[in-house]
């Protein structure tokens, strides 16, 4: 069944299935990201085609930026990667192509070590959780904030210009993630947010100025169908910081995003790790999202978040990736019909809890495929 030999991509019924206008004809697909790892493996298997990887021009960019010279979104190296995203996109049945905004790459500190994935790309980076590269006014004002923001319009002419018919692409960033693993460090930022919370907030905000201007870039451009923002703010048991800090610091920034996103007919879709419930009516009733993502059945199964906020916004994904790498196919494809037995029809798409991660077998990937192509019949 995969890859679709006439794949037929329809960026407008997708974003009217999820704004809950129509009800669905077939089983829509959505992914945050799928990792290089699968991809190529999957290309070459199914499609017969080698993928390239970016590794040389993302030196490229990062020798550039060190050395104090513009650095463009799009070099001619990398256009043979994003030809091939595209493409495994359309032939695995999606109606979209996810990017990341382009942005300068600055250095970061981080942890390194063995991969031991089933497509394991050798290391893998971890992130330093004490202090990142900010620690203090100072060095807040030595960053580079004026050369992070790249020119677009080359990237986003060839994105279009490689888009198949019906197909759009949804641009993502990440603001509290970024502050928080990067720019502050997470002890840092916790220790800060009670010891100088006006730090805190500048770096937020001149971050979020950033990433405005880059949707606002992205927006602007017809091949962009939404913003597909992605920012973790939980864990297991509630948010990582009072809610009360985020009201106040990180979701005006949202509502700008959506504000965003929605005066230029865009949608805007959350993704968001953690038990994040004591949020949850701010970013749907003040924020505005108008699809939420990442779901752990420890945390809430996503039928339960179909049942009870389905009305209200777009449910998105749902398959707990830890079945969708541990379970046997068998058990699998039973879970995934349970998934879309409950979420369907409504305002709902298929596709993993988080992220299809160079951990999961693709041949499972490839299964919870394969039941949302199925399960079309009953609809």
């Amino acid at each position: 069944m995969l890859p679709i030999r006439r794949p037929s991509p329809d960026f407008e019924v997708f974003r009217k299935v999820l704004l809950g206008e129509r009800n669905p004809l077939k089983v829509h697909f959505v992914e945050l990201g799928i990792d290089f790892e699968v991809m190529r493996l999957l290309s070459k298997q199914l499609m017969g085609k080698e993928f390239p990887s970016r590794e040389e021009a993302n030196r490229d960019k990062e020798r550039l930026f060190k050395s104090g010279e513009d650095v463009p979104a799009l070099l001619d190296v990398e256009k043979p990667y994003w030809e091939n995203l595209i493409g495994f996109y359309y032939h695995m049945g999606y109606d979209y192509a996810p990017v990341w905004a382009p942005s300068a790459a600055f250095s970061v500190k981080s942890r390194v070590t063995e991969d031991t994935a089933i497509l394991s790309r050798g290391k893998r980076s971890w992130v330093e959780e004490k202090e990142g590269v900010i620690t203090s006014w100072e060095e807040l004002e030595e960053f580079p904030w004026d050369r992070i923001n790249l020119e677009l319009q080359d990237f986003f002419s060839f994105i279009s210009d490689n888009l198949p018919a019906g197909m759009k692409t949804m641009v993502g960033s990440t603001l509290y993630e970024m502050v928080g693993e990067r720019l502050l460090g997470w002890e840092c930022m916790f220790r800060n947010l009670y010891l100088d919370r006006g730090l805190v907030r500048e770096v937020f905000d001149r971050w979020g100025k950033i990433v405005y201007d880059n949707y606002r870039e992205a927006v602007s451009h017809d091949c962009v169908g939404a913003i597909f923002h992605a920012d973790d703010l939980g864990y297991k048991k509630g948010t990582m910081v009072n809610p009360d800090i985020l009201r106040e610091i990180v979701f005006p920034w949202f509502k700008k995003y959506v504000s965003l996103a929605h005066e230029h007919g865009k949608l805007f879709l959350y993704h968001c790790c953690g038990n994040v419930s004591q949020v949850l009516d701010d970013l749907i009733e003040e924020v505005g999202i108008d699809g939420f993502h990442s779901f752990q059945d420890v945390i809430m199964p996503v039928w339960e978040f179909q049942k009870k906020y389905g009305e209200k916004v777009a449910t998105l994904g749902g398959v707990d990736v830890d079945k969708l790498a541990r379970y046997d196919s068998q058990s699998l494809r039973k879970y995934v019909r349970n998934i879309l037995g409950r979420c369907l029809p409504g305002r709902y798409a298929l596709g993993s809890g988080n992220t299809v991660a160079n951990y999961v077998s693709p041949e499972n990937y490839l299964a919870m495929l394969e039941e949302g192509l199925a399960y079309e019949s009953s609809l």
